[in-house]
């Protein structure tokens, strides 16, 4: 116990210590929504990844997935990898960096106010990532929670305010600077610590060889045998819907596009591209894989009679070692304030920014009509800095009450969440990237289609599951937009063309 509170402790230390010394930088918009896009490949990487991965994938994903598709699970930590990282970065990462920079857009919702020339997109989808957002964050702090009070005999109410504080001093005292720095940190340790985990977790069943073995005995819930050890599992398509879910979505999540405005240029972009990629393997890889051999382990039986999948993983890991179970509260302690930070501060902004304070922009080439005084703009600068930082304490709290009292496991959490924000943003946000012919009305669609599958489908009582839900709506968006803008009015050519003007420079 006393090396499981040192570590702790001195891990926490840093991390306030680390917003402490960023707080210079974050007295401006600019510095603390972007770290005055000057962030470089190694600290955006480590950011995209800790930001990507957390308790949600360590506890809610692993467990659950890997008891129900066994090994062929991993395939979600390499569609994480692939998809997820490298096409993400490939895709997006240039084009999201040139163009947000081109029409000065620090937001998601700024960006589809800006590209599509709609103040009401803006707002609507402020709105969208704020309330979304919020069951993600739930979720989050459900699984950083349940690990603890497996490793500290921590009460979870506690465990999760505990949590919710730390994460808000950082964030709060340096901004996005603070929450790169941190994830470099939190990224080594979530690299060092997976490994050493899944090391242990397989000499405790007698190496991997004995360990696949065992899972290759079991028959599935129908009577198949050896389909836990088999290279697909027992359900295939089910096991795709998670692959597109988990994998896709990152690509329409305000979170983690948003990594890419604060990237300093290209060289960095193609640096990152591969830092990313390979911190995706590792640790996604490898927590789908150690989640594969959860049921060599007895399942814990929740009051309804159902196995609580949320507890999977901590049963596979309270037999280690008082050192390993610590690494294992730091690993996990890590990916999750990583994820909470990127969260809390996506979600200030964005109120901030594209609902309290709507400033009009020029495009570039546009005259600006008046200025204001510099001494006037510097005041307003600091005061968008205070109310984004009490929105953080707004936010945090209201996803602390759903916390307190979770509506349903982790997966369906992240499920009903990923779903509504990247079936909304994913199509209009990439197509808005690359095709001029995207109209303004195609975007409002797609809206109504991502968050209104979701909701319908949950107001129902999800006749279709949540995860699958999720992967039909980013898939869908992608015909909703291209058919909606066949047939709807486009944007006026010349302000089109000088958004695209970024490419050719």
């Amino acid at each position: 116990m006393f090396i499981k509170i040192f570590l702790t402790i001195v891990f926490l230390a840093i991390m306030i210590g680390v917003g402490v010394y960023s707080r210079k930088q974050a007295s401006s918009v600019e510095g603390f929504v972007l770290g005055g896009r000057s962030v470089g490949p190694w600290l955006t990487a480590f950011a995209f990844g800790t930001s990507y991965f957390s308790a949600v994938v360590f506890v809610g994903y692993a467990g659950q997935f890997g008891w129900k598709y066994g090994l062929s699970s991993t395939w979600i930590g390499v569609g994480n990898a692939v998809i997820g990282s490298l096409l993400a970065w490939l895709l997006l990462g240039k084009r999201t960096k040139l163009m947000t920079q081109h029409i000065e857009s620090r937001t998601m919702p700024d960006f589809f106010g800006t590209r599509f020339s709609s103040q009401g997109l803006r707002v609507v989808a402020s709105v969208i990532a704020f309330v979304f957002l919020i069951p993600y964050t739930a979720g989050v702090y459900k699984g950083i929670s349940t690990l603890f009070e497996m490793g500290f005999g921590i009460p979870y109410e506690y465990c999760v305010v505990i949590m919710a504080l730390l994460t808000a001093v950082y964030v709060i005292l340096g901004g996005y600077k603070a929450t790169a720095m941190n994830d470099f940190i939190q990224g080594i340790i979530m690299l060092f610590g997976i490994v050493s985990v899944i090391i242990a977790v397989l000499v405790s069943q007698g190496g991997l060889t004995e360990a696949v073995s065992k899972l290759a005995a079991m028959n599935g819930d129908n009577g198949q045998p050896g389909v836990f050890a088999s290279w697909f599992g027992p359900d295939p398509w089910g096991l795709l819907g998670v692959v597109i879910l988990t994998s896709l979505g990152t690509m329409g999540l305000p979170q983690m596009v948003g990594k890419f405005y604060s990237i300093t240029d290209e060289s960095a972009i193609r640096r990152g591209t591969i830092i990313s990629t390979v911190f995706a393997f590792i640790v996604a890889g490898g927590c789908y894989f150690l989640g594969g051999f959860g049921r060599l382990y007895d399942p814990v039986i929740a009051a309804n009679g159902k196995i609580a999948f949320d507890s999977i993983v901590p049963a596979m890991l309270v037999q280690l070692s008082p050192a390993l179970i610590a690494l294992v509260v730091l690993l996990v302690l890590s990916a999750s304030m990583s994820t909470l930070a990127s969260l809390v501060l996506t979600s200030s902004s964005t109120m901030t920014l594209d609902l309290i304070y709507r400033d009009k922009k020029s495009l570039p080439g546009e005259v600006e009509e008046g200025s204001i005084d510099d001494i006037v703009a510097e005041r307003i600068e600091r005061r968008k800095v205070v109310v984004m930082r009490v929105l953080i304490v707004f936010f945090i709290v209201i996803s602390l009450l759903i916390a307190l009292n979770p509506p349903t496991f982790i997966a369906q959490l992240m499920g009903i969440s990923w779903g509504a924000l990247a079936g909304a943003f994913l199509a209009p946000f990439m197509l808005g990237l690359y095709w001029r012919g995207v109209t303004t009305a195609s975007v409002w669609a797609c809206f109504i289609w991502g968050v209104g599958l979701t909701v319908v489908n949950m107001l129902l009582g999800n006749p279709i599951n949540p995860i699958n839900c999720g992967a039909i709506a980013m898939l869908g968006g992608f015909p909703v937009v291209w058919l909606v803008s066949l047939f709807t009015p486009r944007m006026k050519i010349q302000e089109v063309e000088r958004m695209f003007e970024c490419y050719r420079k």
